[in-house]
């Protein structure tokens, strides 16, 4: 187990226009279970690349333990990756999988064979030891993968999206069982994923990057309710929070041709920051016939037990808004009222896209 601490770490691919990762500072305590998600090229697999030692740090630094790992090759580290692919060697069995590496470490064979033992009773693999991975499921491919890291046992697991070979059904089972495992053992782990939902659902603290930069790294329930700029408000959060294009004025926010008050307090935060981007998510959107919004239904979701109103303001049609509803629902092309909850409300400079207030 260890601590693991970016420290101004950068990372630059020769010819690149910018940093592939600027200046990343996340401090990851000891057997944290951390989250790095953001969208295509945004850094983060070269960030936890960075940590397993395969790509090179150009400034900054990465400590495990307080011991700087700038030059240190990636076999010194002590670090188990498990990658996207399952990178088995398919004419091993699942224990020879499992255990190659120990045995190219020089561990002796009874050493090996236990530890196998125990990573194949955690995994529930034991009945599938003396099979090929030919003769495996995708899910039970992954978790091979996942045995060979943790028969190692080392101070920090790397995961590189391991789940996204693997269907919408068998990923939800695995990503609970991958969560509950690290719970279990208490190892230091970073886990990358483009998939917001994985990400909120496993992280300890979660660490939202765009274009390089650490954007907000927080738990999954404080960047859910309280955003810091408005790209981690539109990335977190399905369906996506609603954004709306806001002018502050002595009464309240005014949003096209309607006006919605905010609370005393954040109405004062919000002096000096005329022109604001002001979101609200679905389930803070009601339908009701004294809203204060008119909204034009394009679209709606029905879930079952619950509905998603897609539509827009009807005084912008270009804007969009989403409405969480109940069973019943109108249908396409009614106009109706929708009222908000203005003690959820979550307001941004429209110039720096910064929150403005708590």
């Amino acid at each position: 187990m260890a601590e693991v601490t970016y420290d101004g770490a950068t990372c630059i691919y020769p010819g690149a226009e910018r940093p592939a990762v600027n200046a990343l500072n996340l401090p990851i305590e000891d057997g944290e279970f951390v989250v790095m998600v953001g969208p295509s090229g945004c850094g983060k697999t070269t960030a936890l690349r960075m940590l397993a030692g395969l790509e090179e740090i150009d400034d900054g630094s990465i400590r495990i333990d307080g011991k700087d790992m700038v030059g240190v090759p990636s076999r010194d580290r002590d670090i188990a990756m498990v990658f996207q692919n399952y990178a088995l060697y398919p004419s091993k069995t699942v224990g020879e999988n499992m255990g190659f590496a120990l045995k190219m470490q020089g561990i002796d064979k009874d050493e090996r064979a236990r530890r196998v033992r125990e990573a194949a009773k955690l995994l529930d693999l034991e009945e599938f030891l003396d099979r090929k991975p030919r003769n495996l499921s995708g899910g039970q491919r992954q978790r091979v993968a996942m045995g060979r890291a943790i028969v190692r046992e080392p101070k920090v697991f790397c995961m590189d999206e391991p789940l996204s070979n693997l269907d919408a059904q068998l990923r939800v089972s695995t990503r609970t069982q991958i969560a509950e495992l690290q719970r279990r053992l208490h190892v230091t782990t970073v886990y990358v994923t483009h998939d917001q939902v994985e990400a909120m659902t496993m992280g300890d603290r979660v660490a939202v990057m765009r274009l390089g930069q650490l954007q907000q790294f927080a738990s999954p329930t404080d960047l859910y309710d309280r955003p810091a700029n408005v790209f981690v408000a539109s990335f977190i959060g399905s369906p996506a929070m609603n954004r709306f294009d806001g002018t502050l004025t002595e009464d309240g926010i005014r949003l096209g041709q309607a006006l919605i008050r905010p609370s005393s307090k954040q109405l004062q935060e919000a002096r000096g920051h005329d022109q604001l981007v002001v979101g609200i998510r679905p389930e803070h959107v009601a339908v009701s016939v004294s809203g204060d919004l008119t909204v034009k239904v394009a679209l709606v979701e029905d879930l079952g037990s619950d509905s998603y109103i897609y539509g827009s303001l009807a005084d912008e049609p270009d804007s969009n808004i989403i409405v969480r509803s109940g069973r019943d629902h109108p249908r396409p092309g009614e106009v109706i009222k929708v009222s908000v909850d203005t003690s959820h409300l979550h307001l941004f400079d429209a110039g720096t896209g910064e929150r403005v207030g708590d």
